[in-house]
């Protein structure tokens, strides 16, 4: 099976830098043995920074979007404006956006709908903060867990074809804690219950951890974060999902 592997810029990078990342990256891949077989490579620059999503060996997506083809929505970008980069790929649910920008659940389901509907690609995001996995034993812990990601699929198609998940333990999020090899087993096992589809690992991914996080049978792919800023760093993850998927 493919990996998949996910750059989420967040709010880093300038036009400039972004561009010449891209190029450099792309190239990389062409001259990759086997990449386009071995891996999706997607990359999610800041909205200010999208360009047309013409590379040969990655997509380019987006961070966010506004539910409407266009309107009255200061400060998003809506389909209108995705279509001219020809861009058909969102991150949805992102913690970041939940917790800091206060998307709700609702919110994030009628997100869903309309790009499902347009047929996007939709990497949905999912994680636990650190009460809700410090909550008893191991058990009951995941059964915990399990109820609460569940709440976090209020509303989402999760049939859907076109649909990635990414786990996210939000409190492993840019803090360089990673959760342990038998936590992702575990937890992706339960989120696979819930959902079917390709499942990636997010949370202080680095070319450092990425090859044994890749090894395990249910990791579909990563969603890196900091790690992805450096085109070199990003490249080694990518290098290690074609060795892994050997």
């Amino acid at each position: 099976m493919q990996k998949i592997i996910a750059a989420n810029f967040k709010a880093n990078h300038t036009q400039t830098s972004t561009k010449k990342y891209l190029q450099e990256l792309d190239n990389r891949l062409l001259n990759m043995p086997l990449s386009k077989n071995s891996h999706r490579v997607y990359v999610f620059p800041q909205v200010a920074n999208l360009c047309a999503n013409d590379f040969t060996s990655l997509k380019i997506g987006t961070q966010n979007a506004y539910p409407a083809y266009n309107g009255a929505f200061t400060g998003e970008i809506t389909l209108e404006a995705l279509e001219e980069f020809g861009i058909t790929t969102i991150l949805i649910g992102h913690s970041e956006r939940r917790n800091i920008l206060n998307e709700t659940q609702a919110f994030c389901a009628e997100k869903f709908a309309f790009f499902a509907q347009k047929g996007f690609e939709i990497i949905y995001c999912v994680g636990e903060d650190l009460s809700v996995r410090q909550k008893g034993g191991q058990k009951e812990d995941l059964e915990a867990l399990k109820d609460f990601i569940q709440t976090q699929f209020e509303g989402i198609d999760t049939g859907y074809e076109k649909l990635i998940i990414a786990y996210e333990p939000i409190w492993a999020i840019g803090t360089g804690i990673t959760a342990t090899i038998e936590q992702i087993r575990q937890t992706h096992q339960a989120i696979k219950s819930i959902a079917p589809a390709p499942l990636l690992y997010g949370g202080s991914v680095n070319a450092e951890n990425s090859s044994q996080i890749l090894s395990l049978k249910e990791v579909d792919g990563v969603l890196v974060g900091r790690a992805s800023l450096d085109v070199e760093s990003f490249y080694q993850i990518i290098q290690n999902s074609y060795k892994e998927n050997k």
